[in-house]
């Protein structure tokens, strides 16, 4: 086995920035990371009023969302080269990606002041232990 001098990066594996201090970093930025990312997810109440009916043509018709995917797959499966059918089959799956985001009510229970400052405190910090572990120290 060669030898290295100290501080070189181990040959047999890849380290945090490098070096072998940032590895401590690394897992404590992500654990705060991980660790806010729930608290956050858990605070969101997400809620949908629905589409106003399977195939009604009015306002949230959904029905119509569904022809250029309909045409676009039957396209495919006559031709699975056609550039046609994968954009009619990719821009319906996208019509319909968009409706159903559009539809939803997304917003926050009632949180006090310091539990939205942990949430904050917690991700921004988890962001910057992790880009601070990444770089060559």
């Amino acid at each position: 086995m060669p030898y290295r001098t100290p501080g070189e990066p181990s040959p047999r594996g890849l380290r945090p920035g490098g070096t072998s201090g940032g590895a401590g970093q690394f897992l404590v930025g992500l654990a705060m990371l991980l660790g806010g990312g729930y608290l956050f997810l858990d605070s969101v109440v997400i809620s949908s009023y629905g589409w106003g009916g399977m195939f009604r043509w009015g306002r949230g018709s959904f029905g119509l969302s569904l022809v250029p995917m309909f045409i676009g797959v039957a396209l495919l499966f006559f031709n699975g080269k056609s550039k046609a059918g994968w954009l009619l089959a990719i821009g319906g799956l996208v019509f319909i990606f968009a409706g159903v985001l559009s539809r939803m009510d997304i917003h926050f229970r009632e949180l006090s002041l310091f539990d939205l400052l942990l949430i904050l405190v917690l991700i921004a910090g988890g962001l910057g232990l992790v880009a601070r572990s990444l770089k060559e120290q």
